[in-house]
């Protein structure tokens, strides 16, 4: 499926490549927040009023866990933390004045892989969720080629999931499938413009 989500977003930049005339590349310090999340999303200027964009996340970290046998993590630990992800995604956003200015309105096709636990509750999750994003917000224009992106946005879809009794235990407490609707992000980004 990573891979299927890859060739989409690159298919979708390849699209325009020869029609853009303003390519921007935006990186989400609100992301930093989530534990560590780090995310990078370009995007391309198709019109006076729309752009798409293709972005990335990925939280690699786990915090708390203690080595108790060379190197080998043999305990569950109840104060390990965790908001680990893989996230990728595809969408367009509508400017009503011109695009990387002023307010903005967009969806986006999302895919997530995730394993979180510790940090609300005492469980974890894992699991793979598949949806679609909705967000606006506003770009203000600091300098020639810089911005400051403000937004939010929710997504709703469906995830198969496993919930276990704690993040470093294997006691698996629930599973299944279900539909959602959640806050998907708080956009603070800054962002380049070529």
């Amino acid at each position: 499926m990573k891979k299927l989500v890859l060739v989409v977003i690159l298919l979708t930049l390849g699209a325009v490549a020869a029609t853009a005339q303003t390519w921007a590349v935006a990186v989400n310090t609100a992301d930093a927040v989530e534990l560590g999340t780090l995310g990078i999303e370009g995007s391309a200027a198709v019109g006076q009023h729309w752009s798409i964009h293709a972005g990335a996340k990925v939280n690699p970290w786990t915090f708390g866990r203690r080595d108790t046998n060379n190197g080998m993590f043999s305990e569950p630990n109840p104060d390990q933390k965790q908001n680990r992800k893989q996230v990728y995604a595809v969408g367009a956003r509508w400017w009503p004045w011109n695009v990387y200015s002023g307010w903005w309105a967009g969806a986006k096709g999302q895919y997530q892989e995730f394993n979180r636990g510790g940090v609300l509750t005492e469980t974890s999750q894992e699991g793979d969720a598949f949806g679609a994003g909705f967000a606006g917000g506003y770009s203000l224009m600091l300098k020639e080629h810089w911005n400051l992106d403000f937004g939010l946005g929710f997504w709703t879809g469906w995830m198969k999931y496993t919930t276990y009794a704690c993040p470093s235990c294997g006691k698996v407490v629930d599973e299944g499938q279900k539909w959602f609707i959640l806050p998907n992000e708080a956009i603070l980004s800054l962002v380049y413009i070529f």
